[in-house]
C-alpha cells in the first residue's frame, strides 16, 4: 500500500509524496499570526490528507528497515515545509513520532532547524512536546555514531538547549513544555533517568495502561556518551536552576525538572550536583527559621518540596546526610514518621543513610515503631529493616522491636506466631481475637487456630528482610509452625509468594531449615499448580530440589496430570516439570533432570568465574 501522491503524475513514486507550495506558504502564514498571539497554525486539508495517508503506509510495514529509513527520509523532507503545523496536528505529531525514530542525521537536522524558530510555541503544545522529545532522544545517538552530519546536529541541539536555558522559567513552568526540558537534561547529560520525573508525556490517543513508560533501557540505552559541549551546557543549566529556586521551587513542573537535572548530575557531573544540592538545603533552611528548629522541617512536610528533598538526600554523599541529619533533622524522626508526608523523605533518608548515621536513626525511631504502624505509614518500618539488612547492624535489635510493637515478643511462645502476623499486618490481640490482656497469657498455643485471610505488600516486605538477616530463626521457626492451609495461601498471594523467594535464596537460611518450611507444602503440590503466583514458587522449589525430593513432587502432580494439562497456569508445570515423560517414561525422565542440574552447576561456575 502506497501514499497516494497529491498530482497524478506523481504515482509512480511509491515511497516520496511530492510538495505543494500552497500548503507551505499558508502555513507559514498561520504560524507568523501564532507567533503573534493569534490562531494556532494548521494542516491544508490536502496536506493533512497526505500525511494521515503516510501514517497509514508506515504502519502497514516495508519490507526491510531500508526502505523504512528512505520512507522516513522522504515523508520528513516533505514535512520540513509544513513542520509547525504538522507538529502541532494530532495525527500529524504520531505520525513524526513514529518517523523520528527512524531518521537520519540529515533528516533530523532538517526537522529540528524547521522547529526552533518556533520552539516555544510547539514545545508548550500537548502535541508539539511529543516531537521535540523524541527529536532529543534521538540526537545524541545518531552524534555518538558519527558521520557527515554528526557536527551539524551537535550544533542544532546545543542551540535548542540554549534557547530553553535562556527562557528557562518558561519552558520548566510548563504542563508540556516541562517535559521537554527533562528531555533535554538526559540527552546533554547521556544518561536516561527511571524516576518519575524522567518519565515522557503519555502519547495522545492511548489508554493509560498502554501509553504507561516502561524501564528507561526499553526505549534504548541508558548511558551513553555525549560531546563535551552538551556537558558544559547541562553545567550551565545547574547553574541556572540554582539561580531560580527562590522564585518557584514550590511548582510542581519545576519540581520535576530539578529532580531529573539532580539525578542526571549524579552520574555525570558529581560536583556540579553537590553544588546544587547545597544550593536547595541553604535556600530552604533559610526561609521562615523558627525557635529551636530548623525551617527546612516545613518543606519536609509539603507535597511539592519533599519530592525535591527525596531526590536531594538520594544523590547525597555519606557526610552530606550526616550533616542534614546533625543540623535538620535530629530529635525529629517520630514527628517526620507521623506525617502523611515527610514519612516519605524519612524513608528516603534511611535507604540512603551510611552505617554509622543509621545507627543514630534507630536510636530515634526504635521506640516509636508501633506507633508508625499503627499510622499505616508501613514504608518507614520496611526502609529501616531493609537497611539493617543492607548494612548487617541492629539485625537482632531491629527484629525484637518488630515482634514487640506486633505484641509477640513476649512470652516466648508467641515468637512461634509471628511470620502470619507480620504477613497480615495484624497485632496478636487482632489476629486471635483476644480482648484481655490476661487471657491472652493464659492462651500461650490458642486453638483453634485462626486462618491467615490476607497479605499485606508491607508485611511480605518485612519477612522478606527478616529472611536475609544474618539470624533469620525466629522467622524460620514460625514458618515451621505454620499451618499447611497458611503457607498455600502466602504462596499463592502476589506479594506472599515472594516471601519464599526470600527462604529460597537467603544464604542465611540452613538448608535443613528450609525443608523443613518446604515440606509442609507436601499434599498441596496441586493448589499451587493452579495458583498463578503459587505455580511460580512451586516452579522456584523445583529449581532448587533434589531429585529425591523432585520424585514426590512429581508423583503427587502425576495423579493430576489431566486436570493439571488444562489448568491455564498447571499446564506451564506439566511441560516444565515433564510429567508426561514422568508417567510413561520414567528412566528418560531421571537422566533428564540430572543433566539438568549439570547444566545448572555448570552456569553457576561460569557465572562465579
Amino acid at each position: 500500500m502506497g501514499v497516494p501522491p497529491r498530482h497524478e503524475k506523481g504515482a509512480g513514486n511509491r515511497k516520496r509524496p511530492r510538495k505543494e507550495g500552497s500548503a507551505a506558504s499558508t502555513a507559514q502564514k498561520e504560524g507568523s499570526k501564532a507567533s503573534q498571539g493569534g490562531p494556532l497554525p494548521r494542516l491544508e486539508p490536502a496536506a493533512a490528507e497526505y500525511f494521515r495517508r503516510a501514517h497509514e503506509t508506515l504502519k502497514s510495514g516495508f519490507g526491510s528497515e531500508e526502505e523504512k529509513a528512505l520512507f522516513a527520509s522522504n515523508v520528513l523532507e516533505e514535512a520540513e515545509a509544513v513542520p509547525v503545523p504538522l507538529s502541532l496536528d494530532p495525527a500529524g505529531s504520531l505520525l513524526l513520532q513514529a518517523l523520528v525514530p527512524s531518521a537520519s542525521p540529515a533528516s533530523l537536522c532538517r526537522l529540528l532547524r524547521a522547529l526552533i524558530p518556533s520552539l516555544r510555541l510547539v514545545a508548550r503544545h500537548a502535541c508539539g512536546a511529543h516531537i521535540l522529545e523524541a527529536a532529543l532522544l534521538r540526537a545524541p545517538l545518531l552524534i555518538q555514531e558519527g558521520g557527515e552530519d554528526s557536527g551539524t546536529l551537535e550544533d542544532l541541539v546545543l542551540e535548542l538547549g540554549r534557547s530553553i536555558q535562556g527562557e528557562l522559567s518558561a519552558f520548566a513552568l510548563d504542563a508540556h513544555a516541562s517535559f521537554v526540558v527533562r528531555t533535554l537534561l538526559q540527552a546533554l547529560g547521556g544518561a536516561r533517568v527511571g524516576s518519575d520525573g524522567g518519565r515522557g508525556l503519555q502519547v495522545l490517543g492511548t489508554s493509560h495502561s498502554r501509553a504507561k513508560q516502561a524501564k528507561p533501557g526499553s526505549e534504548g540505552p541508558t548511558d551513553f556518551d555525549v560531546p563535551n559541549s552538551f556537558l558544559s551546557l547541562l553545567r550551565g543549566f545547574s547553574e541556572s536552576f540554582g539561580e531560580l529556586l527562590s522564585e518557584f521551587i514550590a511548582n510542581k513542573f519545576f519540581s520535576l525538572c530539578l529532580q531529573v537535572a539532580l539525578e542526571v548530575l549524579h552520574r555525570k557531573l558529581p560536583e556540579a550536583c553537590s553544588q546544587l544540592c547545597c544550593s536547595v538545603i541553604g535556600y530552604l533552611s533559610s526561609r521562615n527559621p523558627a525557635a529551636g528548629q530548623s525551617a527546612l522541617l516545613v518543606f519536609l512536610k509539603d507535597a511539592t518540596c519533599s519530592r525535591v528533598l527525596d531526590k536531594v538526600l538520594e544523590v547525597s554523599d555519606p557526610k552530606a546526610l550526616r550533616s542534614f541529619y546533625k543540623v535538620h533533622v535530629r530529635g525529629q524522626l517520630q514527628v517526620l514518621a507521623a506525617h502523611p508526608v515527610a514519612n516519605f523523605t524519612l524513608q528516603r533518608l534511611i535507604q540512603a543513610a551510611p552505617c554509622k548515621l543509621l545507627g543514630k536513626l534507630f536510636e530515634e525511631l526504635s521506640p516509636g515503631l508501633e506507633e508508625i504502624l499503627a499510622l499505616e505509614h508501613l514504608g518507614v518500618v520496611t526502609a529501616l529493616l531493609g537497611a539493617c539488612r543492607k548494612h548487617g547492624a541492629h539485625q537482632q535489635e531491629a527484629l525484637q522491636g518488630l515482634l514487640e510493637a506486633f505484641h509477640c515478643w513476649e512470652p516466648p511462645s508467641r515468637q512461634l506466631v509471628c511470620a502470619p502476623l507480620i504477613a497480615s499486618l495484624l497485632a496478636y490481640e487482632v489476629y486471635y481475637g483476644e480482648e484481655e490482656e490476661e487471657e491472652e497469657e493464659e492462651k500461650a498455643d490458642p486453638s483453634p487456630s485462626p486462618r491467615l485471610s490476607s497479605v499485606s505488600y508491607h508485611g511480605s516486605l518485612m519477612l522478606q528482610h527478616c529472611l536475609h538477616f544474618a539470624d533469620p530463626s525466629v522467622v524460620l521457626r514460625s514458618l515451621a509452625a505454620t499451618t499447611p492451609p497458611d503457607l498455600v495461601t502466602l504462596a499463592c498471594d502476589p506479594a506472599g509468594s515472594h516471601v519464599f523467594d526470600a527462604l529460597l535464596a537467603s544464604p542465611s537460611v540452613p538448608e535443613k531449615q528450609r525443608r523443613k518450611v518446604l515440606r509442609l507444602l507436601k499434599g498441596h503440590y496441586v493448589s499451587l499448580a493452579c495458583s498463578k503466583h503459587g505455580s511460580r514458587v512451586l516452579d522456584a522449589v523445583w529449581s532448587r530440589a533434589t531429585l529425591p525430593a523432585k520424585r514426590e513432587m512429581a508423583q503427587e502432580l502425576a495423579e493430576h496430570e489431566q486436570k493439571l494439562r488444562h489448568d491455564p497456569f498447571g499446564h506451564h508445570l506439566v511441560r516444565n516439570f515433564a510429567l508426561t515423560h514422568f508417567l510413561k517414561r520414567r528412566r528418560d525422565w531421571e537422566r533428564l533432570q540430572e543433566a539438568g542440574k549439570k547444566r545448572r552447576e555448570l552456569f553457576a561456575e561460569i557465572l562465579e568465574d
